[in-house]
C-alpha cells in the first residue's frame, strides 16, 4: 500500500458479480469490519444477486438482499490493493504493485442451496485467511 496508515482494500471479481464475489465481499465486510475496504464487481454483471447466495448468507446472519451486481472497472482495480478472481476465468486489468489471487470455487449459479452452502463455507475460510494476512486483528 502506498500510504502505510491507509487500510487495505480488496476487490472480489467474478463474471456476473452475483454469487461468489458477493458472498466474499459480504464475508469480508462482516468479519473484518472497517479494517478493510471491500469492493466486488463482474465483467458481465447479472441482473440480480443469486437468490440461493442471499439465502445461505442469511443463514449465517449476513443480509445481502440489498446488494446489486456491479460492472468491473479499471478504476476499481487501480483503487484496490488485492484483486481476487473467483476461479471463473475473469481477467482484471493489471497494474504494478497490486496483488492478484485466484480462488478456485464452484459457480453457485443454478445450484441448489445445499451446494451453495458448501461454496459459502469455502469462501469464509479463504476470507479468514486473507484477513489474517493483510489486516490481522490487533490485541490491545
Amino acid at each position: 500500500m502506498a500510504d502505510p496508515g491507509a487500510k487495505p482494500s480488496v476487490l472480489f471479481v467474478c463474471v456476473h458479480n452475483a454469487g461468489r464475489s458477493q458472498m466474499a465481499a459480504a464475508w469480508l465486510a462482516h468479519l473484518a469490519g472497517d479494517r478493510i475496504e471491500v469492493r466486488s464487481a463482474g465483467s458481465a454483471p447479472g441482473d440480480r444477486v443469486n437468490p440461493a447466495a442471499v439465502e445461505v448468507m442469511a443463514e449465517a446472519g449476513i443480509d445481502m438482499s440489498g446488494q446489486t451486481p456491479k460492472i468491473l472497472t479499471a478504476d476499481a482495480v487501480r483503487e484496490s490493493d488485492v484483486c481476487v478472481t473467483m476461479g471463473c476465468g475473469d481477467t482484471c486489468p493489471v497494474f504494478p504493485g497490486k496483488r492478484y489471487l485466484d480462488w478456485e470455487l464452484d459457480d453457485p449459479a443454478g445450484q441448489g442451496v445445499e451446494a451453495v452452502r458448501i461454496v459459502r463455507d469455502e469462501i469464509r475460510a479463504l476470507v479468514e485467511g486473507l484477513i489474517a494476512e493483510i489486516a490481522p486483528a490487533t490485541t490491545a
